[in-house]
């Protein structure tokens, strides 16, 4: 029944529409009954479309009128011609002059001089020469002193490089002279007698020669040379030979980093502290670190390894070292916070010379062996706070073997060179672990002003002397660079390091040795100094050192010079 209703709902529908037409062909469907005997498949017939445009028959519609247009064109003589456009005029800084030479000169308070001259000449395209000179000197004047305190410092060194297709390379050599006087006399111990009678002048002198070459596009990156001779004016000298290179090696699709080196050194000293024998040492070590790198996404890691040979050419005496080269980062909210961590160690190869350079104030008669620095664990973070302020916070574990401390020599009452009177140090060594956190923060505002800070607390733990000789248990440090205006310049920096432990025995033929435990005080040093350009060559410069005008000790029975003044000149220019 519902098939025969919608049929004839269909029907209707079909029939109903004829009395919207305005002209149809007749519907052929009619009503009847339909037996169902199959499956309903209903069909449509096909429709039946009209075929004429309907028309309206109008008899009020009004004809539109044609219109034409005429225009009367009057010839007009014109002489405007119209000005071509130009470009708007932008408003330049005027570049500055770069120099490749310059030469500066200071004068100050306790006879200070200090000049500087660096020079730098292109041959031609590919061609460079050039050299550089230094001299740093004082007459003195530290107050309350028994001995002289004068000092001068000179280098000079020169070089020569050559830019070619496929590799460049570089030779340099140097030759330097310093002179110091040991004036820390302990005057509890002694006096005007003793000083009268002793000459504490002593100096350094050396010189250098060396190389590198970088290459392009090869296997090896680059290499360098260097043979450095370290004297003094007690006969005391010492030679060393560095040699390095790094090259990569490709392992299917990758590709492992490598640098490998060989260090020689070799010295001796006149006598030893207490008696006339002689000091030798020296050893070679051969060094391999390969390592290799892994990117994903904001993580890097670098996984190496250290392997280090050492052979000691004195007590024929041979050792192998495995050390850790681990590092990794990964940027945890893009260039705002990066962690960072790793581990690594490594074999410190000391020296004479670098011990002088540290404290000029060392005894000929030192001994001298490697550092053996297990690991060094560190863990950061760092990253921006703000595009123009950025900032480091890292903590360190630190184990080393034989670790080098400066400590005071014992003062002898029947002292015959002039470093024996406690006023000269010497180097022991212990097993040192210790623990630091440092933080640093930059803020560079625009290239007119930068500012950064900077501190880090120590913490030591030995194995066998009392205390971490000479090592400070915190520090800290400011600076500040201003460009005031175009023509003046200002800058700062102060620097605080904290209390150091150190040890005065004295020692005599009738005497009980008496050891006295001693606390250097921290000290601030605050520094400023004013610059004026006169033109792009010529521009003068004043400096102010230890502003607070301390005496501090920098080492034991070592006051430094009060406030200091000084005031000079830079010139720049091209040949």
């Amino acid at each position: 029944m519902k098939i025969k209703f919608i049929i004839f709902i269909f029907s209707i529908t079909l029939g109903s529409s004829g009395l919207f037409a305005q002209e149809r062909k007749k519907d052929t469907i009619d009503d009847q009954v339909v037996n169902v005997i199959r499956p309903y498949q209903p069909t449509i017939s096909d429709a039946f479309k009209i075929k004429d445009t309907p028309k309206l028959s109008d008899f009020n519609t009004v004809k539109k009128k044609d219109v034409k247009y005429n225009i009367f064109s009057i010839p007009v003589a014109s002489t405007f011609t119209p000005a071509k456009g130009k470009a708007a005029i932008v408003d330049k800084a005027k570049p500055e002059k770069l120099y490749d030479n310059y030469a500066s000169l200071g004068v100050g308070t306790y006879t200070t001089v200090l000049g500087e001259v660096y020079l730098n000449h292109e041959l031609n395209s590919s061609e460079n020469v050039g050299g550089y000179f230094s001299h740093h000197s004082s007459q003195g004047g530290i107050e309350n002193l028994l001995l002289d305190d004068d000092f001068a410092k000179t280098s000079i060194n020169a070089h020569y490089s050559q830019k070619l297709r496929d590799f460049s390379w570089k030779i340099d050599g140097g030759f330097d002279v310093q002179s110091y006087n040991w004036y820390g006399l302990p005057q509890n111990y002694f006096g005007t007698t003793e000083a009268n009678s002793l000459d504490p002048g002593h100096s350094f002198s050396g010189f250098n020669i060396g190389g590198k070459l970088n290459f392009e596009d090869a296997i090896i990156n680059n290499g360098s040379i260097r043979f450095r001779r370290f004297t003094d004016n007690q006969d005391s000298g010492e030679n060393r030979f560095i040699a390095k290179t790094s090259f990569d090696v490709p392992i299917q699709d990758e590709q492992i980093s490598a640098e490998f080196y060989i260090d020689y050194i070799g010295g001796s000293f006149d006598n030893t502290y207490t008696t006339d024998d002689e000091l030798r040492y020296g050893n070679t070590t051969f060094g391999l670190s390969p390592s290799y790198q892994i990117k994903e996404d904001d993580l890097t890691v670098d996984l190496g390894v250290s392997l280090v040979y050492l052979n000691d050419n004195e007590f024929d005496d041979n050792k192998f070292f495995i050390y850790p080269n681990i590092e990794a980062s990964y940027r945890l909210v893009d260039e705002i916070l990066i962690s960072y961590g790793g581990i690594k160690g490594g074999l410190i190869q000391n020296s004479y010379c670098d011990f002088a350079n540290e404290n000029p104030f060392v005894s000929p008669t030192l001994l001298v062996t490697p550092t053996d620095q297990r690991y060094n664990a560190f863990i950061g973070l760092k990253g921006k706070l703000s595009n123009n302020v950025s900032y480091n916070i890292k903590g360190n574990y630190l184990a080393e073997e034989n670790k080098a401390l400066f400590k005071a020599n014992d003062a002898q009452t029947f002292a015959t060179r002039a470093y024996q009177y406690g006023n000269s140090f010497g180097v022991v060594y212990d097993d040192v672990t210790t623990f630091s956190v440092a933080g640093e923060l930059n803020i560079d505002v625009n290239r007119n002003f930068t500012l950064g800070i900077k501190g880090e607390y120590f913490y030591y733990s030995l194995d066998n002397q009392e205390e971490a000789w000479n090592l400070p248990d915190i520090t800290g440090s400011i600076f500040m660079d201003v460009q005031i205006s175009e023509k003046w310049y200002a800058g700062a920096s102060a620097f605080y390091v904290g209390e150091r432990k150190d040890q005065l025995l004295l020692v005599g033929t009738l005497v009980q040795p008496v050891t006295t435990p001693i606390t250097v005080d921290g000290y601030f040093d605050a520094n400023a100094q004013l610059g004026y350009k006169i033109n792009d060559q010529l521009s003068v410069f004043a400096k102010v050192n230890n502003i607070a005008n301390q005496d501090y000790h920098r080492y034991l029975n070592f006051p430094v010079q009060g406030i200091q003044a000084l005031a000079g000149a830079t010139y720049q220019f091209d040949f």
